[in-house]
C-alpha cells in the first residue's frame, strides 16, 4: 500500500463502501413528502424516519468499531453489506411509518459497518498530516453520494414511487457486498486484533469519552456534521414547500452544496501540505459558522432563496474541511484501536445529526426558520468545542 497508485484506489474504494450515510438518506430526500402523504403522516413524523437511520449509524459504530478491533477489518463490513441489502428492501414493503422507522434502524446499524471500517483502515495505515490527506480523499469519494443521491432519486421518482428508491437501495447494497468480498484487503493482522472479553473491547470505548484532546476534536467534527444534517433534513420541506421549487429543481441545489464538499476535500488535500490539521480544522469551523449565521439571518428575515443558497453553500462546503482534520486528529492518538475510536466519533457525528433532524421539523414544512436556528447553534458549540477541549498538539 506505499505506492501512489494503489493507496488511492483503495482510499477511492473506501470512500465509496463508506457512503452509506450519505446513500441511505440522501436518495430518500426527493421523496419524503411523496412518503409523508402516502402514510398520512406529518411532515415531523417522516423526518423522523431520517432520524432512525442516523441512530443506527450511530449505534451501529459503537458496535461494529469494537468488534473490528478483535476480529480484524472485513468480516464485520461484509455482514454489515449484507444486512443493509435485507433492510433496504424490508423498508420497501413496510406498511406503517412505524415499521419503516423499525427498518431504517436496522439499515443504518448494517450501513454503519462500511462507516467505521473504512476509517479504521486508513489509520491502520496512515497516521498524521498523511492521515489527513487520506481521509480528505475518502470524503472527497464519499462526497460524489451526496451530489449524486438526490439528484438520482429525483429522476428515479419519475418512473417510480418512493418505495422503489429502497429496491435501489437494497441493490446498491448487494454491489456494495460483492465489492468488499473482492476488493478489500484485511489490514489489522491478528497479533494487533485486541484480545480478552467482548465488553472489555466496548470499555475501550467510554475511555474515549474522558479524553479531553478525543472529545474536542469529535465533537468540533460531530457539531459541524450536525450543522450539516440539519440542512439536509429539513432541505426537501425548505426548498420544495417554502420556496416552492419542483424535486427536481431540489435536487439541482442540493447537489450544488454538495459539490462544496469536494472543493473544500481539495483544497484540504493541498493546505495540509504545508500547514497543520489543526489549520485546516480551524478555517473549517470558521467557515461553518459564517455560513450558518448568514442562514439564520437569511431565514429569520425571509429572504429568497437567492440569498440562501450561498449561505448554505459556504457552510457545507467548510464541511469538507472540518471532517477529514477532526478525524484524523481525534484517532491520531489511538491506533492501537482504531474501530474503537472510529466508533466514538461515528457515535458522536451521527447521534448529533439524530438530535438536529426533528428539531429542524419543530416548525411544520412550511418554515426554514428552525434550519437556521439549529445550523447556527451547532456551528456556535463546535467552535466552543475546539476552544475548550481540543488541546493544542504539535504539528503532526
Amino acid at each position: 500500500m506505499n505506492r501512489p497508485g494503489s493507496r488511492i484506489r483503495l482510499i477511492g474504494l473506501l470512500g465509496a463502501l463508506s457512503a452509506f450515510g450519505p446513500i441511505t438518506t440522501d436518495v430518500y430526500l426527493p421523496g419524503l413528502p411523496q412518503a409523508a402523504k402516502d402514510l398520512h403522516v406529518s411532515s415531523s413524523s417522516i423526518q423522523l424516519t431520517l432520524t432512525t437511520c442516523l441512530v443506527g449509524l450511530a449505534l451501529g459504530q459503537l458496535l461494529v468499531g469494537p468488534l473490528s478491533d478483535r476480529w480484524g477489518r472485513r468480516r464485520p463490513m461484509i455482514a454489515g453489506m449484507a444486512v443493509f441489502a435485507v433492510a433496504s428492501a424490508l423498508c420497501a414493503i413496510a406498511p406503517n411509518v412505524y415499521l419503516l422507522d423499525l427498518f431504517r434502524l436496522l439499515q443504518g446499524v448494517a450501513g454503519a459497518a462500511g462507516i467505521v471500517v473504512a476509517m479504521a483502515i486508513v489509520r491502520d495505515l496512515y497516521s498524521g498530516t498523511e492521515a489527513a490527506r487520506s481521509y480528505s480523499i475518502l470524503l472527497a469519494v464519499n462526497g460524489i453520494a451526496p451530489i449524486a443521491s438526490p439528484v438520482v432519486g429525483a429522476q428515479l421518482l419519475r418512473v417510480m414511487d418512493w418505495r422503489g428508491l429502497f429496491v435501489v437501495l437494497a441493490g446498491l447494497g448487494v454491489v456494495f457486498l460483492l465489492a468488499a468480498v473482492v476488493a478489500v484487503p484485511e489490514t489489522l493482522p491478528v497479533e494487533r486484533r485486541r484480545t480478552g472479553e467482548v465488553a472489555d473491547m466496548f470499555r475501550n470505548v467510554r475511555h474515549l469519552f474522558v479524553d479531553r484532546s478525543f472529545m474536542g476534536y469529535a465533537l468540533a467534527g460531530g457539531l459541524s456534521f450536525a450543522a450539516m444534517f440539519a440542512y439536509i433534513s429539513a432541505s426537501a420541506f425548505v426548498f420544495q414547500d417554502v420556496y416552492g421549487t419542483s424535486a427536481q429543481q431540489f435536487s439541482a441545489f442540493f447537489a450544488v452544496n454538495a459539490i462544496g464538499i469536494l472543493l473544500g476535500n481539495a483544497a484540504n488535500t493541498r493546505l495540509v501540505r504545508r500547514w497543520s490539521p489543526q489549520v485546516g480544522l480551524n478555517i473549517g469551523l470558521a467557515g461553518v459558522f459564517i455560513g450558518a449565521a448568514a442562514t439564520f439571518v437569511v431565514t429569520t428575515a425571509g429572504l429568497g432563496i437567492w440569498y440562501l443558497e450561498p449561505a448554505l453553500f459556504v457552510m457545507v462546503a467548510s464541511i469538507g474541511l472540518t471532517m477529514p482534520n477532526a478525524t484524523a486528529l481525534a484517532l491520531e492518538d489511538h491506533g492501537d484501536a482504531a474501530g474503537a475510536a472510529s466508533a466514538g466519533v461515528g457515535l458522536l457525528q451521527f447521534g448529533l445529526g439524530a438530535l438536529a433532524a426533528p428539531l429542524v421539523g419543530i416548525g411544520g414544512s412550511h418554515s426554514a426558520v428552525p434550519m437556521g436556528i439549529v445550523t447556527v447553534v451547532a456551528a456556535v458549540l463546535a467552535l466552543v468545542a475546539r476552544v475548550a477541549l481540543g488541546r493544542s498538539r504539535r504539528a503532526i
